[in-house]
């Protein structure tokens, strides 16, 4: 094609979930409370592991670290959705599209690299306990969530140059309810090859190296388990871990059968699931998956509320 018949569009539109008005009003409400019950579960994961002393553990600050993540990604989807569900015209600007797109990038990234960071201090817990605390120092720490940041914004700073560098002739209607790569991407009129690569070197850096480090550690901690000779020690073993390995299987395993593929043949119907399950049920049941099956943070949640009713007069 021409390169003067390219054409870049200044907003586009985004087609939604539903047309009816009525649903709309529905997904509204709904998807308004899980916003709020995600800000106010992160947001009191946060202040409790601040408030309590026992709480400051290498699993703790990564963990602080993912509910920032959840909050920060939600927050950059959910508020435009709720907009969306009660304005008649769902547009969105060429400049927000492209900071959507790169914070959802950024931060999804981020939350893949911060679980692999997560697994590996699990793996040094129950695998090398007597190195445990050396191993994952203060400084160590800083060091594996400072490089998980840095990987993720850096991935989602190429991947959204050159999405967006993409011209769409004038087609401007995504079938979806955010502006995402692969639907961008359909949008093109020119050749997209170099986006199917940078897609595909870009799930292997966030998410297929994570996820075969996941692997690895939990094939080490599965082995070490096993030689433990009680059942209350594998129990009490598995425990730690639960809660982590419910939140990896949940995140890599619809991550993985998505995003390694760019020219998926999933419909846009399912692309916009995948999307909403990030943008508002993983950020929603994180916490409530670490609080509910976690001993730790149910006492420090007792300490916390006994302290506070000690004080009043």
């Amino acid at each position: 094609m021409r390169r003067d018949n390219l054409t870049w569009v200044g907003e586009f539109v985004l087609l939604g979930l539903s047309s009816d008005r009525q649903t709309q009003a529905g997904l509204f409400v709904l998807f308004g409370a899980a916003y709020l019950l995600t800000l106010l579960g992160n947001g009191l994961l946060l202040l409790l592991v601040q408030l309590d002393a026992r709480l400051h553990l290498p699993m703790y600050f990564f963990l602080c670290n993912l509910s920032v993540v959840d909050i920060c990604y939600t927050s950059s989807g959910v508020p435009q959705m709720l907009v969306h569900f009660v304005l008649e015209k769902k547009t969105i600007s060429f400049a927000r599209c492209g900071t959507q797109l790169f914070f959802s990038l950024a931060l999804g990234g981020t939350e893949f690299l911060l679980l692999a960071a997560m697994a590996y201090d699990r793996y040094l817990a129950v695998c090398d306990p007597l190195r445990y605390v050396a191993a994952m120092g203060p400084r160590r720490c800083l060091v594996l969530a400072t490089v998980s940041w840095l990987v993720g914004v850096a991935n989602s700073a190429v991947e959204t140059v050159v999405t967006l560098r993409l011209p769409t002739c004038g087609r401007h209607v995504l079938n979806h309810v955010a502006c995402e790569t692969l639907a961008l991407v359909r949008l093109a009129c020119v050749d997209i090859t170099l986006n199917q690569a940078v897609v595909v070197a870009s799930s292997v850096v966030v998410l297929l190296v994570p996820c075969c480090l996941v692997s690895l550690s939990y094939a080490h901690i599965v082995a070490a388990i096993l030689r433990i000779p009680s059942s209350h020690g594998r129990r009490k073993a598995f425990g730690t871990c639960a809660s982590h390995l419910t939140v990896v299987s949940m995140s890599y395993g619809m991550a993985l059968v998505t995003y390694m593929q760019p020219r998926s043949a999933a419909s846009a119907e399912q692309d916009k699931l995948v999307v909403l399950f990030y943008a508002v049920v993983a950020p929603l049941l994180n916490p409530l998956i670490y609080s509910l099956r976690n001993k730790e943070m149910k006492a420090a949640l007792s300490r916390v509320l006994t302290r506070s009713s000690g004080s009043k007069p």
